[in-house]
């Protein structure tokens, strides 16, 4: 941590409370330049300390330094070349979980993804194949649409809902999505407005799977119905395969809905400054 030792740390915190406004400004800014090696310093003092003032003090630098965190990691996700999907839903999740662990992200996923794979078929045929999956996900492990609370910031966090086995369009299908891809599936994410679903797409069959509505398979005609009843006209990304790098973008999008609805401001720009991030 830097060259201070504790004793000199312990001084810096005590002045956290200082009336002088210049003198609080320079020791946020030493504490800040420490990075998130400091957090779990920071961390401890808080929960010794009883003053409210250095308390309130130390979690906003907790946040900001988690936050810096976040933000580099995002921008090396986008930076990398695989972009992997689970591990851009894991960035997005620290934002409310920062102390979650990839490691534990990815062994709940190969849970579920091993109880489909016991169930699964490679001879059978696409239709039946998403069969399997959909009775795995939705009756036997009981994952279902976030129906009463839509709008909860929990339902853009992959790790709530494997916990609470509920989530909205895009968590479920990037779940979905996950395990179907691991099987050696083409099954990819789509775009629609209000909507996000999945495809399964081949070079000999395509259909579509809606996955906020237990899996449910439809067509390619299902899908112009729906925009015409929209009244939105039909563009190619609402019939085509989205990659990892839009479906992290939209759940964002999501997130900071949920949070403007909560009139969570504060939230709302943090999250938008990750959209920018993305967008940049």
């Amino acid at each position: 941590m830097d060259h201070l030792s504790p004793s000199e740390l312990n001084a810096l915190i005590s002045l956290l409370d200082d009336t002088d406004q210049e003198v609080k400004g320079h020791v946020r800014d030493r504490l800040m330049s420490l990075g998130a090696d400091i957090i779990p310093f920071l961390e401890e003092k808080w929960e010794t300390n009883f003053n409210p003032e250095i308390q309130r003090e130390l979690e906003f630098l907790v946040h900001e330094l988690q936050f810096s965190q976040l933000k580099a990691r995002l921008e090396d996700w986008k930076n990398s070349e695989d972009r992997d999907l689970l591990a851009g839903l894991w960035i997005v999740n620290t934002y409310q979980y920062p102390d979650l662990e990839f490691q534990k992200l990815n062994a709940d996923m190969h849970q579920i993804y091993f109880e489909v794979w016991t169930a699964f078929s490679n001879d059978l045929g696409p239709y039946d194949q998403i069969k399997i999956i959909n009775n795995v996900l939705f009756n036997k492990l009981r994952f279902s649409a976030n129906t009463k609370n839509f709008h909860s910031p929990g339902n853009s966090m992959i790790s709530t809902v494997l916990d609470t086995k509920k989530g909205n369009p895009i968590s479920l299908c990037a779940i979905y999505l996950l395990v179907a891809q691991k099987l050696g599936l083409p099954v990819y994410g789509v775009n629609l407005p209000n909507l996000f679903v999945l495809t399964y797409k081949s070079e000999d069959v395509t259909f579509y799977i809606n996955v906020f509505n237990k899996g449910l398979i439809f067509r390619r005609q299902d899908v112009f119905n729906y925009l015409e009843h929209l009244k939105i006209p039909p563009k190619d990304e609402y019939f085509e395969p989205t990659d990892s790098f839009h479906i992290v973008l939209r759940s964002l999008r999501n997130l900071a809905n949920s949070f403007e609805k909560l009139g969570e401001a504060e939230k709302v720009e943090e999250i938008n400054s990750l959209i920018q991030i993305l967008l940049d």
